[in-house]
């Protein structure tokens, strides 16, 4: 499967084996929950295919047009399948990243590989029987293990196909297969209606805040709010008006680190008030657990509304002296109706990279990026990926 040390991490000087390259790169895009999301299936389909194209990009030396198409690809196909499943897959606890993510990594590594029709065929049928993920694991380190192993397992798919293995040409459309078996309902022509002409991954967005992406609104509200609330300590309570998704995936009101936080709409607005910013610093353990912002978790409720769309949300703040302030959010910052301006893209990516691999290396990387699709190959890209290299 390739056990010879020749693949990069991302960040990191050392090489590694493809398995753990692609492993430790999936988990290492998703780890901050600071990564692209498909709102419509809540899929975050770049981390596991990115893992994917590092691992296996030493043995294939792919050019920069087959490496974008293989991206391109991969995560299209996670999405279509998403779609096709959702919500009722999500509702029924799975992690939808790690369960379509895999199937999407197995049609990235077969393009990679050099896989021909049959055999890209039968590699996702492989990578139907390797998903993982439940949602139970959110906001634990369990949860970027998720999209890392689906890019693993993708890999893997992708080599026993091209090596002869055989599976079942029926594994979505079967009543016992992939697609029947994890939701209660299918819509096929989502999947493959238009493919390569109607693009899901247009509707891919990029966040401005570290966590949840339904805990957006409420950020952007309590950030609203702070802006008309000299002290914090004048609030009495905070309320939120919210999408059903809210609570059932992040209420919870008293997280005990940032793992836990990243996955609390309540300390996000919380945080939002105290801090007037949100960023990684506010997902820190050592301020989580700071009795300022537990206060304030304490004093805030988040009310379930079928009528309120998943970017949106109503937030009341009573203070003591009895007024009340309120504001609404039509789209969260970062939505699909306000995205991120390319400056924004880029300061978020200077933010976590330049720190560690050196200042200008964001600036470096860009041109890299934007020069892929006349690239020979991706050496320069990934060179630009390892500390103290240019």
């Amino acid at each position: 499967m390739g056990a010879a040390e020749i693949a990069p991490v991302p960040g990191r000087k050392e090489r590694v084996d493809i398995h753990f390259s692609a492993l430790a790169t999936g988990f290492a895009g998703h780890l901050d929950d600071f990564d692209d999301t498909h709102l419509a299936t809540v899929i975050h389909p770049a981390a596991s295919v990115l893992g994917v194209l590092t691992a296996l990009t030493p043995e294939t030396k792919p050019g920069g047009t087959l490496a974008m198409r293989a991206f391109a690809l991969g995560c299209e196909t996670q999405l279509r399948v998403g779609v096709s499943i959702s919500p009722e897959h999500y509702d029924r606890g799975w992690h939808i990243t790690g369960t379509c993510g895999v199937i999407g990594c197995a049609v990235a590594a077969g393009l990679l590989l050099g896989l021909d029709e049959a055999q890209l065929a039968e590699a996702v049928s492989i990578a139907a029987s390797m998903f993982v993920g439940q949602r139970e694991a959110f906001g634990t380190m369990t949860k970027p293990y998720h999209p890392g192993k689906a890019a693993a397992n993708g890999i893997a798919a992708a080599r026993l196909a091209q090596r002869g293995q055989k599976a079942a040409a029926d594994i979505f459309e079967a009543q016992g297969g992939y697609s029947h078996s994890l939701s209660t309902k299918v819509d096929f022509a989502l999947m493959n209606d238009a493919f390569g002409e109607r693009w899901e991954l247009l509707f891919n967005t990029y966040k401005p805040y570290p966590c949840g992406i339904v805990a957006h609104p409420g950020i952007d509200g309590g950030l609203a709010l702070s802006a008309r609330i000299e002290e914090v300590d004048s609030i009495e309570a905070i309320t939120l008006r919210c999408h059903p998704l809210v609570p059932e995936l992040m209420g919870n009101p008293q997280p005990k680190d940032g793992l836990q936080a990243r996955f609390s709409a309540i300390h996000g607005v919380a945080a939002a008030l105290c801090d007037r910013q949100v960023g990684l610093a506010q997902y820190e353990d050592a301020r989580v657990v700071q009795d300022d912002v537990k206060a304030i978790r304490s004093r805030t409720t988040l009310t379930p509304d079928a009528s309120v769309n998943r970017d949106e949300v109503f937030i009341e703040a009573r203070l003591r002296d009895g007024s009340v302030l309120k504001h609404h959010v039509e789209h969260a910052r970062g939505s699909l109706a306000r995205p991120l301006t390319d400056d924004e893209l880029m300061d978020k990516v200077r933010l976590l990279v330049d720190p560690h691999l050196g200042d200008g290396t964001t600036g470096r990387l860009a041109t890299a990026v934007a020069g892929l699709d006349t690239a020979p190959d991706l050496a320069a890209l990934f060179k630009l990926c390892v500390p103290n290299e240019e």
